[in-house]
């Protein structure tokens, strides 16, 4: 059986909490919050610790996340730099082809920053 949150086993063993951590807001801040908890079943507390925890743990996962994103454009930089000469019908060379490969290694982080960086600016103006 799953917990209310969905995250962990109902009858598994938890870890008493004994610790408190505070942070202060306003009213219109709290009301915001005890709002949102509410609507999906949780107390202010509740919702403000799963809240906490969900993002440690999208932090933890963020930067294979961002590995794994570099790797990719390095892939579609590889791609467009090779496959349009091979439908025109030319040949890489291995040299050309070692060339490719370096300026991919050299440039996919940045143009992996560049795009993510774009996708914010975007999200930002929403």
């Amino acid at each position: 059986m799953i917990n209310q949150c969905g995250l962990e086993p109902a009858n598994q063993t938890q870890e008493r909490r004994t610790r408190t951590a505070s942070a202060k807001v306003t009213a219109s801040e709290f009301a915001e919050r005890e709002s949102y908890a509410y609507q999906h079943g949780q107390s202010v507390s509740e919702w403000i610790r799963q809240t906490l925890v969900n993002e440690m743990r999208t932090q933890r996962n963020g930067s294979l996340d961002r590995h794994i994103f570099t790797e990719l454009v390095g892939v579609q930089l590889l791609l467009i730099n090779t496959i349009a000469p091979l439908i025109r019908g030319d040949r890489l060379t291995p040299e050309q082809l070692d060339a490719v490969l370096r300026q991919v290694q050299s440039i996919k982080s940045r143009k992996a920053q560049e795009l993510l960086e774009k996708r914010a600016n975007k999200e930002t103006v929403r």
